[in-house]
């Protein structure tokens, strides 16, 4: 919940606004007392907008801070409107939640981090999002500092994880760093000084047991099967699903911290195991529980996983331990028609969240700027769609963070659909979307996506024509308002005009059409007319860069601009 503390008029408008921007995130407080507010919404909230002065804020807080992983994020929003700033929390909420604001407000965010002001990944958030625990967090101003200042440092990450870009600052003489980050899950002597560590959610621990075991003989036996590995990487505790209730387990798991899961042993009986036991197969079912159970929750969990601790005995219980190998990730990030403020913030996170960038080079320079110091980019021209598809996939599977762009939305005629093609479960993908070309331009021309409508790529360089000629001719038969994408190139001159024939044989010559070409782009040009009235010669000057939005036969034009009635008895009572 977001706490939002106004004590002027001004600040209850703008307090209303969120509240309207985001219903359900807000709750307003509009007391007596704006201090007392402060002070409630910083108790109970996980993050606060204050319409108060930052040094009225800051005085009413200064008592109540405790540390910036805990606090609640505090953006302080000026009386004039003009400025969000991220007072507290920058990168545990503050900043983000100062650029949201700015978006419904229309203020200008304020971000004084040192890392984000120069574009850098902030080492207090690196792999949080992968779970990662910074073993010796008191380095990390110093480290920070450090790296920002350009002092020589490496980053060795031992399980290739995905991470966003991290550039190294190279001495110019090629010797070593002067600072190290060690994504690790082993124990070691620290070869630099300083040494930042983080601890990755890389192992799996398997236990099995008899019934009744005791939870200190199975912690002193995970315990002695972790040395020379961090407690901190344990992801979760595996067993099969007949110990789900064993009291033994749970309570060692428990005490650790960790979540225990559980398989089947039809499940693990399928895994290979170096140590497998006839005896445990006759009791439970499976040849192994250790050993099976810590694999196969690696193997499911990551692109693969392996021993690292083969199974360990006591009296009653017996543990192993694998290390997982983490899937890279596939960001398919669709841009939008073209304006820089119609790229969505998820959109922009994603491109700063990313390792690689591949995509068109014509793409690529528009979010060129975005990109953090560091990213590898994978750019080609037109025609090379299916190739670009296949890199971003590769560079995914070798474990990076990876962004795939395309304009519009990645899913709509873009590359969403090559890529996960080659997609297999071995990296994880997440589709970002965007503001099509066909939502912009019909913006644009009013509303004439207002009811049922198809999209139709007019291109026959893959699908043949009479395939196309016969969905154009169903749409125009079941009266759906179209979209033609890909209407006209220069090698292809007269499928537009065949589209458009067709059409005007099932609907009425008045029927209105609209031309956007480079929708939001600054040589935008659109124009409104019929089928009717459709000029020859403007049809000859579409592109591949226009698309053509036609009406169904209750469409029609209203002060210049083309609407498709919704279809329902509107009440006056």
């Amino acid at each position: 919940m977001i706490g939002v503390v106004a004590a002027t008029a001004s600040g209850r408008t703008a307090a209303t606004a969120l509240s309207a921007a985001w219903p359900g995130e807000i709750q307003v407080f509009t007391g007596e007392k704006a201090s007392d507010d402060l002070r409630e919404a910083w108790r109970i909230c996980e993050s606060v907008v204050s319409f108060l002065a930052v040094g009225a804020t800051v005085r009413v807080l200064a008592p109540l801070l405790g540390h910036k992983t805990t606090d609640p994020a505090v953006v302080c929003v000026d009386e004039g409107m003009q400025f969000a700033v991220a007072l507290l929390g920058g990168h545990h909420g503050a900043n983000e939640l100062a650029t949201r604001v700015s978006g419904v407000l229309g203020c200008a965010p304020v971000v004084t981090t040192a890392s984000d002001a120069v574009g850098r990944t902030p080492l207090d958030t690196l792999g949080a999002d992968l779970g990662f625990t910074v073993e010796n967090p008191w380095l990390l101003a110093q480290v920070g500092a450090a790296v920002l200042s350009g002092v020589p440092y490496e980053v060795h990450d031992h399980g290739s994880w995905p991470l966003p870009a991290m550039p190294d600052n190279p001495r110019p003489d090629g010797s070593g760093p002067e600072v190290l980050i060690r994504i690790d899950d082993r124990i070691a002597t620290p070869a630099y000084s300083p040494e930042l560590i983080y601890r990755p959610p890389s192992l799996i621990v398997g236990v099995g047991s008899a019934r009744g075991v005791s939870a200190r003989e199975v912690g002193e036996l995970i315990d002695t099967a972790l040395e020379g590995l961090s407690p901190l990487s344990v992801r979760c505790v595996a067993t099969v699903d007949l110990k789900a209730d064993e009291e033994g387990i749970l309570q060692a798991a428990a005490e650790r911290g960790w979540e225990v899961v559980t398989y089947p042993a039809q499940v693990l009986a399928t895994v290979e195991v170096p140590n497998p036991s006839e005896i445990v197969r006759a009791e439970v079912g499976t040849p192994s529980v250790a050993e099976a159970a810590a694999l196969h929750a690696a193997r499911s969990q990551g692109r693969g996983g392996d021993l690292v601790v083969q199974k360990r005995k006591s009296a009653n219980a017996t543990v192993a331990v694998a290390r997982l190998s983490p899937k890279g990730r596939l960001a398919i990030i669709g841009l939008g028609p073209g304006a820089r403020d119609l790229l969505t913030p998820r959109a922009v996170h994603s491109l700063q969240r990313a390792s690689v960038v591949v995509g068109l080079d014509q793409y690529v320079d528009q979010i060129r700027d975005l990109l953090r110091p560091g990213t590898r980019v994978i750019e080609s021209g037109l025609g090379q769609e299916e190739e670009r598809a296949r890199s971003a996939v590769r560079e995914a599977e070798r474990g990076h963070a990876v962004a795939l762009i395309g304009s519009g939305d990645a899913g709509v005629y873009a590359m969403a659909s090559p890529a996960l093609e080659f997609a297999s479960e071995t990296i994880d993908v997440d589709g970002v979307p965007g503001i099509t070309a066909a939502v912009a331009a019909s913006n644009l021309l009013g509303a004439p996506l207002g009811h049922d409508h198809a999209y139709i790529s007019l291109s026959d360089l893959h699908t043949p024509w009479e395939v196309i000629e016969r969905r154009v001719r169903a749409v125009a038969e079941g009266d759906f308002t179209v979209c033609f994408y890909n209407p006209r190139s220069k090698a292809r001159d007269w499928q537009l005009s065949a589209a458009l024939a067709i059409l005007a044989g099932h609907r009425p010559s008045d029927t209105p059409v609209g031309f956007v070409r480079n929708a939001t782009r600054p040589d935008q040009a659109m124009t409104l007319t019929t089928l009717g009235e459709a000029d020859p010669a403007w049809v000859n000057q579409v592109d591949m860069f226009t698309v053509v939005l036609v009406g169904s036969s209750r469409s029609h034009t209203i002060a210049g601009r083309f609407v498709t009635p919704r279809g329902y008895q509107w009440s006056s009572s």
